[in-house]
């Protein structure tokens, strides 16, 4: 993790914070621990206080124990105190290759709903200039979180 003292939200989030979360991200596909589906993720998420975390999908041979890139970040700045997050940049391909916009899977977009809540800026990218924005409400309408059950 990288610690910065920085407030940063969805709302105030520039190009070049943007362009910076996707290179990271681009850059640690290569530690993705992906032997089976051969599908490399790699994710990194920015906290509202500047703060970042990486998080790769880990396979396991029993599939049920593997975890997503998106989790993996977020159960590293949960378990870091970190409640508050602006931004998830994340990237994903075939042995590692980036041909395509590579979006959450339904377990993970209940994940970042949760801990991200609706404004969650979520950046699916191609290259560091190559890239898509949408919010959690957009990529999980109608999303169950916190507030349902409160």
């Amino acid at each position: 993790m990288e610690k910065k003292q920085a407030v940063v939200t969805s709302d105030t989030l520039t190009k070049e914070q943007i362009r910076e979360l996707a290179a990271k991200s681009l850059a640690g596909i290569k530690n993705s621990y992906a032997p089976y589906s051969h599908f490399h993720v790699s994710a990194v998420l920015l906290s509202e206080n500047g703060n970042i975390y990486t998080g790769n999908n880990i396979e396991n041979a029993a599939y049920t124990p593997s975890v997503c890139a998106e989790r993996c970040a977020f159960f590293k700045a949960v378990s870091e105190e970190e409640r508050d997050f602006a931004a998830i940049a994340l990237c994903g391909g075939l042995k590692g290759v980036v041909k395509d916009y590579c979006a959450p899977c339904g377990v993970c977009r209940q994940a970042l709903f949760e801990f991200g809540g609706p404004e969650l800026n979520v950046i699916m990218a191609k290259t560091p200039d190559d890239f898509i924005e949408r919010s959690m409400d957009e990529l999980l309408p109608f999303g169950f979180g916190p507030s349902n059950v409160a």
